[in-house]
């Protein structure tokens, strides 16, 4: 939650830095492990922007990327750089996590909309290929 609380900060901004979080945390305190584990998640999902963006594009191709809700574009990233660069993670754990923040945070149809990206993602091309930033042919 720490981590999505602080990629919509950073979202509303246009400053893609982790100000967001010291300031977070500042205001509430998180256990130590959950504010490494938060600052992790927000450096990862800043640094791979791009391609995240790149792979949501790809799976919900009737919703550009900066069209979508501050909330539902936030933990599709957020999702997909533990499924594409966080191999400890099991991915269903990443899923179910997303849909769950989907549940709390977004609209009505959010956490549908989520797990969709998701599934489709999980049913594409291999993740490697995504993580590499490979271009992956149509069709496939």
């Amino acid at each position: 939650m720490v981590a999505l609380q602080c990629l919509f900060a950073t979202d509303i901004k246009g400053t893609w830095d982790d100000a967001s979080l010291e300031w977070l945390i500042g205001e509430e305190p998180v256990p130590a492990v959950a504010a490494e584990f938060a600052k992790n998640l927000l450096q990862g999902v800043i640094d791979h922007r791009p391609c995240l963006d790149n792979v949501i594009q790809r799976y919900a191709p009737a919703w550009p990327v900066n069209q979508l809700s501050l909330v539902d574009r936030n933990i599709l990233r957020i999702a997909l750089f533990e499924l594409l660069y966080s191999p400890a993670t099991p991915r269903k754990t990443a899923v179910n996590e997303a849909v769950e923040l989907a549940k709390m945070f977004g609209s009505e149809s959010s956490a549908r909309f989520v797990n969709g990206v998701l599934g489709s993602v999980m049913a594409g091309p291999e993740l490697a290929e995504l993580a590499a930033g490979e271009p992956i042919p149509e069709g496939r």
